[in-house]
């Protein structure tokens, strides 16, 4: 058991043993003897530090977190030993004998600052050509040029550049931004390089000059610009990670509640794991399925959580390698996971089968049929199309899949007898099991004294799984017979045109003729016109005969229709409204009250 010590390292804090403190402590004390020039030594030392600090952090992690001698051994090797000073045989009985040999050999690298000590506005071009090798003018000309040539768009590029890369402000930054290694004798080069400069230039300055200068204001008019630019995108950089953090929140506890308690809820069994399993059939668990999307997606939000906090809080301490590296291992397997059920998933919908029934009716011209649909009140109260499925028990207490989804069309025919078509419908995995599950659907009806009784629902069985089955169900009548179906049929016939059904929205209750194609209204309340219906909204339209040369006296009074080259003018009015419309070579236009 070793004891350690609690140090402050050019202002971070690190727990260190007792053995590797005294050797750190003797290591610095050497370094400043070495130094024959007392001049900026204690800013080389606290450089040295600084660097020494750096590579610290980067020795530890989640599962190490005290500096021991193989860690400051590392170190003092990237860092090298003090080149003039006698070192004492005793102190350092423990060091590697490579160290001086790693240091020569230690490769520096480079690191994107800007150079504040040449620079024009906010050093990004020097930093750069110190990055990429090329001269700083060069980079100043193409910026001018992108500038020009792209309308302004490369100045902000560069307020870009230089609001996130950082500038060089240490002596160890400043040797990074050049790629050189970050160890002692650079450090003391570099700073003995700079004191020089600033001494030169204390030496050789026009000190009434500089006085002017510092009257009208010792910032530069770019620095105080950058500066206020700075400060305003900083508040807004601020407020972007403001709103990842609540984004990213909200989405991680809505998942939290909404998929995994609903996961871990069909693990003890419910309702809704009784409905997910009729429409399963890749024998995943509702639970486990739960969890793979509450992974895929709450582990990038997750990780946008973190975004936001780093843009909010400065010095957030990182997750570590290993968490973030588990973590994306489980996104990746969730993600790839839910991609293998929903290629399964889909294949089971891949093919559609179906069955189809005729039946003839003994409805001829002249009959009129009666269609009505019917509910089951032991299911559903009132007959109402929907899509979708529910679960119910029927009469022996024997769980069913429940399906209100059937749609009924009615044509005119020339055949002499009326005719009925069922055509069940549904999805498999190949042809022959989807037309088995069609062919396992359950569907009645009763056709008795001219009535026509459709059942407005039909039931399958919990082992065929819910595959989107449906029911098509097609009346034909023959020309010159009537119909008259029941209000309760309005929602199963509400069809676009492609399905060619001529009983329309708003002509239940109605006897109505069955022309080639299209049908009449006997009992409408104008002569010779039908109604029809669009939301629920009564319209009045009246069936022109243009046979009949006294076609125009069914219209009212103050009705017209003009027919000429120009085109065609209708112009309808009556007590309620006025329309009018007109169909020329500049288009149609329509106009009501």
């Amino acid at each position: 058991m070793n004891k350690t010590v609690n140090i402050n390292l050019a202002g971070t804090f690190f727990h260190i043993d007792e053995d590797a403190f005294a050797k750190l402590n003797r290591y610095l004390t050497a370094i400043k003897r070495s130094f024959s020039d007392p001049d900026g030594r204690d800013e080389i030392i606290k450089d040295i530090e600084a660097r020494i600090a750096e590579l610290f952090s980067e020795k530890l992690d989640t599962n190490k977190q005290v500096i021991t001698i193989k860690e400051l051994d590392e170190v003092i090797a990237v860092m090298g030993q003090p080149e003039d000073y006698a070192i004492d045989e005793e102190m350092f009985s423990n060091s590697t004998n490579t160290g001086s040999t790693e240091q020569k050999s230690a490769k520096g690298y480079k690191k994107l600052f800007r150079d504040p000590d040449n620079k024009y506005i906010g050093g990004v071009s020097s930093g750069l050509g110190h990055y990429i090798g090329l001269d700083a003018i060069w980079l100043r000309l193409i910026w001018i040029l992108l500038t020009i040539f792209s309308s302004g768009t490369f100045i902000l590029i560069y307020i870009i550049f230089w609001i996130l890369v950082p500038e060089a402000v240490t002596t160890a930054d400043k040797l990074t931004m050049r790629g050189k290694p970050v160890n002692i004798s650079n450090i003391e080069r570099k700073f003995k390089e700079t004191y020089d400069n600033v001494a030169d230039k204390v030496k050789n300055a026009d000190y009434d000059a500089y006085g002017k200068k510092i009257k009208t204001g010792s910032e530069s008019f770019f620095d105080t610009v950058g500066k206020i630019l700075l400060a305003l995108l900083t508040v807004f950089v601020k407020f972007i990670g403001v709103i990842i953090i609540l984004v990213a929140a909200t989405t991680l506890i809505g998942l939290f509640i909404g998929l995994f308690i609903t996961g871990i809820s069909g693990f003890f069994g419910s309702w809704y794991a009784e409905a997910f399993h009729i429409v399963n059939d890749t024998l995943v668990p509702i639970w486990l399925l739960s969890i793979l999307i509450f992974l895929s997606i709450a582990i990038p939000f997750f990780f946008l959580f973190i975004l936001g906090l780093k843009i909010l809080v400065d010095n957030l301490k990182s997750i570590g390698k290993a968490a973030k590296l588990t973590l994306l291992g489980l996104w990746l397997i969730a993600v790839f996971s839910l991609i293998s059920i929903g290629v399964l998933q889909a294949v089971e919908h891949s093919n559609e089968g179906s069955v189809i029934q005729t039946e003839e009716l003994n409805i001829k011209t002249g009959d009129t049929l009666y269609l009505r649909m019917n509910a089951n009140p032991d299911y559903e109260k009132d007959a109402f199309k929907s899509s979708g499925f529910s679960l119910k028990y029927n009469e022996n207490d024997e769980q069913v899949i429940y399906s209100n989804n059937l749609r009924l069309i009615v044509r005119s025919t020339k055949d002499s007898l009326a005719s009925l078509m069922v055509n069940k419908k549904a999805n498999g995995r190949d042809y022959i099991e989807a037309k088995n599950r069609a062919e396992a659907i359950s569907h009645n009806h009763k056709f008795e004294a001219n009535n026509l009784i459709l059942d407005g629902y039909f039931i399958t069985s919990v082992e065929e799984k819910y595959r989107d089955q449906e029911i098509e169900i097609t009346l034909y009548l023959p020309v010159g017979s009537y119909l008259f179906a029941d209000n309760n049929t309005y929602s199963y016939h509400r069809n676009s045109s492609r399905y060619r059904d001529i009983l329309l929205n708003g002509q239940e209750s109605k006897y109505l003729e069955i022309q080639d194609g299209k049908t009449f209204c006997n009992d409408c309340s104008e002569k010779n016109s039908s109604s029809y219906s669009n939301d629920n909204t009564d319209v009045e339209y009246h069936v022109i005969d243009w046979d009949d040369e006294n076609w125009q006296e069914t219209w009212k009074e103050g009705n017209r229709i003009k027919i000429d080259r120009d085109g065609i003018d209708i112009n309808i009015a009556d007590e309620r409204d006025s329309v009018r419309v007109k169909l020329d070579k500049r288009g149609i236009k329509v106009k009501s009250n």
